[in-house]
């Protein structure tokens, strides 16, 4: 029986992923890999490995979240080592942990090597800590998409005035939603807003502004882009820095 890698290769920036997740992917014989992974990491494999694609837009799914399950098991059953190479962290909405719930109901052996998200790498690179002593001392990770089951009203209403950062993934589209939901249950139409696009790659793009007119401000911004929400905002004027890192040097591209 072979074996599975469950490897976040980060956001983008193919120097932010992991000694022990470059090792994973030399010692594979397949390779499963996501849109967002940057393809300068495959690069690392062997000659001989096999390459599977299984990205994910909003409106198009090569393999379905089943279909890799079952592609994971298949493979592991028949001897090979395979890597599953996903964006940021595959247990941070990277539905790690229902590849994991398949492996271990089939006896699969697997290890989880985690990566660096974007909901704390691209605010990083923005100029943007999600904490700060300062200004927030909590944090939440939030999807924009959730299962039609979800009461969305309530499910911002916990949010509009729990955590002091909010980091959204995939919620570009819902941003009017978003804001219409946070202001309705309490939170302030000041609050700063930062929506950043391709996170931690030279396609990088921030724009700052309020829940109130951060939707007019970001209307040219489009996936993939975390949204961050709150005082930590303010930050970024002052702290600002890869920008000018990446007007003095190559930084690494985001290869689709």
């Amino acid at each position: 029986m072979g074996k599975v890698f469950l490897v976040g290769a980060g956001p983008g920036d193919p120097d932010l992923i992991t000694v022990k997740g470059i090792k994973a992917i030399k010692q594979s014989n397949v390779i499963l890999y996501d849109r967002l992974v940057n393809k300068a990491l495959l690069d690392y494999a062997t000659e001989d490995t096999k390459m599977i694609y299984c990205g994910k837009s909003p409106d198009n799914h090569s393999l379905t979240q089943d279909e890799i399950n079952e592609l994971l098991v298949k493979l592991s059953l028949e001897g090979y080592t395979v890597t599953r190479l996903k964006g940021g962290d595959p247990f941070i909405f990277g539905r790690g942990g229902e590849e994991a719930e398949t492996l271990k109901n089939h006896d699969i052996q697997f290890e989880v090597v985690p990566g660096i998200t974007a909901g704390v790498a691209a605010p990083a690179y923005a100029g943007i800590p999600v904490t700060h002593r300062d200004y927030s001392s909590s944090v939440a990770f939030i999807t924009g998409v959730m299962k039609d089951s979800v009461d969305e009203d309530e499910y911002w209403k916990h949010l509009a005035l729990g955590p002091e950062t909010l980091c959204i993934y995939m919620g570009v589209k819902k941003l009017p939603e978003i804001k219409r939901l946070l202001v309705k249950h309490g939170r302030s139409s000041d609050t700063p807003v930062a929506l950043i696009h391709c996170g931690t790659s030279n396609h990088q793009v921030t724009v700052t502004g309020t829940l109130d007119d951060i939707i007019t401000k970001s209307k040219h911004i489009k996936n993939p882009a975390m949204i961050v929400i709150g005082e930590v905002v303010k930050l970024r004027e002052k702290m600002s820095w890869f920008e000018e890192v990446a007007d003095e040097q190559h930084v690494p591209q985001l290869i689709y």
